[in-house]
């Protein structure tokens, strides 16, 4: 398995530097003016970026907290150390790697590690909400008179529509997650049996999951603790942006002007490839930089280099850490965190 995953990561590094070398007339970067971007960065703005990124994850170690509460309360700054270690991972070994975060909360305060994965899902569902929520107002009062206005309330109004859905999805199968298993059974196992049942037993993991919000305060901390956290991490976007001084087209972004940007950067790290997806997050961003602001592409490329650092590796210092401190074997417990969760220790 681990010759396999090298050898496609190999395929891929060939690959970009194959496309890189054939287009490289096509490519007009100026070097120095993307090490002149990197030389006049303000290092108070990354640092402050950095410091609400670290806020955030204690913001998800208080939700974590409160999902929780239902089986076992737990202080919050004992859930530090694992979202800390499993956004770590991710950095390291890319998104697969997410799923360690509920093993090793399981294994930090002595819970079952499928209750955690349940929590896991809500905690998911609870991220895409806050966030859409947050797309979805900014978006919506950004000027009329601001170029490419009318992609920024599309994505708005879009971000609406999504927020909504998921409302409702939620509370449809909170009310008949039982009826809705049963009928996907009953039609599906006319095609598949093993499937039906597999889609089956998810849908009543997830209705169980959704059953950790057990009180409207509990629904009501953990949604204020969701829109602050993503609202922690947008302003983490406008702090990297404006330490790019030397270019008004950063420097000048609001709030409002960041949310594509963060839209495009958060789209781009779904499927987060180890190493490899550091340099086509950079990409990403880059482009949609240049696309939505009309920064000059050597400003974006640098810019997008220390979003990345500030909003994805920043974490990687404390998180080994941690990771030490508690004995966790980041390799190992990447490869198969259930078992790993299961050996005795602290995270």
């Amino acid at each position: 398995m681990k010759n396999r995953k090298g050898l496609v990561l190999l395929a891929i590094s060939i690959l970009l530097a194959i496309l890189i070398a054939a287009n490289r007339s096509r490519i007009h970067f100026d070097w120095a003016a993307f090490w002149h971007q990197v030389q006049t960065i303000r290092w108070a703005h990354i640092a402050a970026g950095i410091g609400l990124i670290y806020t955030s994850f204690w913001l998800r170690s208080a939700r974590w907290a409160v999902f929780v509460s239902t089986q076992k309360r737990v202080p919050v700054f004992s859930l530090v150390a694992p979202q800390f270690i499993g956004f770590t991972a991710v950095a390291l070994f890319g998104r697969i790697a997410d799923v360690i975060r509920p093993a090793l909360v399981a294994r930090r305060i002595g819970l079952s590690t499928s209750t955690q994965f349940a929590v896991y899902t809500v905690e998911r569902m609870f991220d895409l909400g806050a966030a859409a929520a947050i797309f979805s107002g900014a978006l919506l009062f950004v000027p009329r008179d601001l170029p490419h206005h009318e992609i920024f309330v599309r994505a708005g109004l879009i971000s609406v529509a999504g927020t909504a859905l998921i409302a409702v999805f939620a509370a449809s199968l909170r009310a008949a997650g039982g009826i809705i298993a049963g009928l996907v059974r009953r039609v599906l196992g006319r095609l598949s049996r093993p499937l039906a049942d597999s889609i089956a037993d998810k849908i009543q993991d997830f209705r169980e999951g959704l059953n950790t919000i057990s009180s409207a305060r509990d629904l009501v901390v953990a949604v204020l603790l969701s829109l602050a956290m993503w609202a922690l991490i947008g302003f983490a976007y406008v702090q990297t942006l404006h330490a790019f001084a030397d270019t008004p087209e950063l420097a000048s972004v609001n709030f409002s002007r960041t949310m594509l940007l963060m839209g495009a950067s958060i789209g781009g790290s779904l499927l987060q490839l180890p190493v490899i997806g550091w340099f086509t997050q950079i990409a990403v961003t880059a482009a949609a930089m240049h696309e939505f602001y009309n920064a000059p592409i050597e400003a974006a490329t640098a810019c997008g280099a220390m979003l990345l650092t500030v909003t994805f590796l920043s974490v990687i210092p404390a998180g080994l850490l941690f990771a030490r401190a508690g004995g966790v074997n980041l390799r190992a417990v990447t490869q198969d965190p259930i078992a790993e969760a299961a050996q005795p220790g602290g995270a």
